[in-house]
């Protein structure tokens, strides 16, 4: 009869030793792993985009929905803008990222590419990937956003695939202002 009463007490009270001792209780692993992640924003200014400025709102809503860890905004008057969209008379290019927090790459939204047929939002998004970090994929298909005019003048998707997607969350997977700056390196997007 008295080992009956002891035994459950003996476990009640390793139980609350163990509690009391700090040791955490199964559950409380998967919420420390739910941390929110740290987005880096990176503003942008259009201002000098002329015709392309909508062109470059639809691919800047294709980044913002394809990659969680870095979101683009444009810059409010008197923010300095990490990425400066203008629009001139050549081919496409871009400054090849990935670029961080207070620093700058320039995109140009030649207007030789749209004069050729290719597509201005693909076009724009794929001058922001170079901005993201990503060279291009030349040849390549149409699925691949960063194969740019290799993908043909009938392609029109702007959303990157899952390798670009993947490439540029460990761009910036820290959710911090990264690890390297931007080289600078000029991509020319000329067929």
């Amino acid at each position: 009869m008295l080992r009956r009463i002891l035994t459950p007490l003996l476990i009640a009270l390793s139980a609350l030793t163990l509690t009391l001792a700090g040791a955490a209780p199964a559950t409380a692993a998967p919420a420390e792993r739910s941390q929110p992640l740290r987005q880096t924003v990176l503003y942008y200014d259009a201002s000098r985009a002329a015709e392309y400025t909508s062109a470059v709102s639809s691919a800047v809503r294709v980044w913002n929905y394809s990659v969680s860890n870095v979101r683009l905004e444009p810059a409010p008057v008197g923010r300095h803008a990490e990425i400066r969209i203008i629009a001139d008379n050549g081919w496409p290019r871009a400054q090849l990222g990935p670029v961080r927090p207070g620093g700058q790459v320039v995109v140009w939204m030649g207007r030789q590419g749209t004069a050729a047929g290719y597509d201005a939002v693909r076009i724009a998004a794929h001058e922001l990937g170079h901005s993201l970090g990503l060279p291009d994929a030349k040849p390549g298909p149409c699925s691949s956003l960063m194969s740019g005019s290799t993908g043909g003048v009938n392609c029109t998707n702007p959303y990157p695939d899952a390798y670009e997607r993947s490439r540029v969350e460990a761009n910036y997977g820290s959710g911090l202002t990264g690890q390297r700056a931007a080289d600078g390196q000029l991509m020319v997007d000329r067929a």
